[in-house]
């Protein structure tokens, strides 16, 4: 199956990918509303609701335009190069985990992104009021994968 057939058929079976398919793909998050699927071998994953995937999509929009100083990145359009999109993924929902429960400061994954932007949303009432000063933090110090040592 070449890439284009391969886009084509994924885009027709997967008709709510999920935003955060890196992050969850990666196992650095998880969430409650994710369904994962095998396609010509390859893992992925969909949203069961489309009111859920609306907020994501709206929360990692605005986290990547928040972002993009700490990036380095002039204009964002869509999604990043796979390193800084798992960086914003990862990394924006456990500084908003870690913002939200203080006393999970040493967690390395998100348990559930539904339940984390549905807690926020609770507090903040609109994604456009995240805190996304210390979220950006989060992006900015996130390593997707340890540093070898020489």
């Amino acid at each position: 199956m070449d890439e284009d057939q391969y886009r084509s058929v994924y885009r027709e079976v997967n008709a709510n990918r999920c935003v955060f398919e890196k992050a969850l793909n990666n196992r650095r998050c998880d969430c409650s509303r994710h369904e994962r699927f095998l396609l010509a071998t390859r893992e992925a994953v969909g949203c069961l609701s489309e009111a859920s995937l609306a907020n994501c999509t709206v929360f990692l929009d605005t986290l990547r335009e928040k972002s993009r100083f700490a990036l380095r990145e002039t204009l964002i359009d869509g999604p990043l190069p796979h390193n800084k999109e798992l960086k914003v993924q990862a990394g924006g929902t456990l500084a908003l985990q870690q913002h939200l429960f203080p006393e999970q400061i040493a967690a390395k994954t998100t348990q559930d992104i539904y339940e984390l932007v549905n807690i926020a949303l609770s507090k903040y009432a609109n994604i456009a009021d995240f805190p996304y000063g210390e979220l950006v933090k989060g992006v900015v110090h996130y390593e997707s994968r340890p540093k070898r040592g020489k």
